[in-house]
């Protein structure tokens, strides 16, 4: 992987960098539309290429490791062949959905005990078998595999879990270095800073994490029901530690005003369900607000989905069409909204970073916040 920064944002501590890998450039600040399952949901691979255009996509190692399996995708030839994409792939380490499963799984030092939500057939995950089932997916990027804890947290589980977490990542950066990469191009590793909301044990991750001298890093365990002020601040804290030549991942974040808010901190890297989630439910995302498409009001409104006139799906069709869709049930009405709000984030980002290297990111991400925090 090759990190370099372009350019600084004078008004805030954003910045705008390119990224490189093996299967291509990534500039950021980005969004990374999630494929838990190999599948941007609702998007054809055509249709994310064309429409959406992100450098980069998500799976989970989790999920891919119950469904389709690792052996299946070694005969493939990893994820990339698998799914035909032919750009990068980040992989998270399967951490986040043990966490989420917390009626059917059981921590240890040695690693975590689970049961599939699929067949209720028992599991067990260890940093070092994570690792090789990551190597096997054959993501571009790859997570180390650590603790997500809950909100609100115990101070005292928190310390203990950020501490093993710690110990998960030597344990993972021993056993990468045994592990020839699986495929004919390489693989970069991001370990992840945990400590809820804690400000002294976030501070403490970070700077374990960074003395670690991975290629990027993550900020973990946040966007998990804290108020967003909260979020913010552990953003800060670890942003100020973290080194400047590396990229920032925060991971599950967030909305388009989560996003803007955290690029001005200095985060780089974003994922996050919910443009599609929302999206599947009839919410759209725009420049000025949020919109339910499922409301009457919108069943004579012929304008398109962002009167920005943005250039995706929502200048080919209106709202009043739309909302028909959803009234019928119809299922490209689900796939047009999904295209337009991973189109949306897409293109904020790619705003945001424009405005960082024109030095009036700041102004633009104020105006920004105030104009998309609205109902319409």
């Amino acid at each position: 992987m090759n990190f370099r920064l372009l350019s600084n944002d004078p008004h805030t501590k954003a910045r705008a960098a390119l990224l490189e890998t093996d299967h291509g450039q990534i500039e950021t600040p980005i969004f990374m539309p999630v494929g838990t399952l190999g599948t941007v949901k609702g998007v054809h691979q055509r249709e994310l290429k064309n429409d959406i255009n992100p450098d980069i996509i998500l799976g989970n190692t989790y999920h891919l490791y119950l469904r389709p399996q690792t052996e299946i995708l070694k005969q493939a030839g990893g994820l990339h062949r698998f799914i035909n994409w032919d750009r990068n792939i980040l992989t998270d380490s399967g951490g986040y959905q043990v966490y989420s499963l917390s009626a059917n799984r059981k921590i240890k030092e040695e690693g975590v005990k689970f049961k599939s939500h699929i067949d209720g057939s028992t599991h067990f995950f260890t940093p070092e078998s994570v690792m090789k089932i990551q190597r096997v997916i054959g993501a571009d990027i790859i997570m180390a595999f650590d603790e997500c804890t809950p909100y609100p947290c115990d101070y005292n589980y928190a310390k203990r879990s950020m501490h093993m977490t710690h110990r998960w990542l030597d344990r993972c950066i021993n056993e990468l270095e045994k592990l020839p990469f699986e495929y004919d191009y390489s693989q970069s590793f991001f370990p992840i800073i945990q400590g809820s909301t804690y400000k002294d044990l976030r501070k403490q991750s970070a700077e374990y994490i960074a003395s670690r001298e991975a290629e990027g890093n993550a900020i973990g365990g946040l966007s998990v029901g804290e108020p967003a002020e909260e979020m913010y601040a552990m953003a800060e804290i670890v942003c100020d530690i973290l080194p400047e030549n590396k990229p920032r991942y925060l991971m599950g974040v967030g909305t388009p005003i989560n996003i803007l808010e955290n690029i001005a901190l200095g985060v780089d890297m974003f994922d996050c369900v919910m443009p599609t989630r929302n999206a599947r439910n009839g919410m759209l995302f725009t420049a000025h607000g949020t919109i339910n498409i499922k409301n009457r009001k919108w069943a004579d409104d012929f304008s398109p989905i962002d009167e920005m006139g943005l250039t995706f799906v929502d200048l080919e069709y209106s709202k009043a069409y739309l909302k028909h869709l959803f009234s019928v049930n119809e299922m490209l009405g689900k796939q047009i909204a999904t295209i337009h709000n991973l189109g949306f984030y897409l293109w904020l980002v790619r705003e945001a970073r424009k405005h960082i290297i024109e030095g009036d990111f700041g102004p633009w991400k104020n105006k920004m916040v105030k104009q998309m925090d609205k109902r319409l």
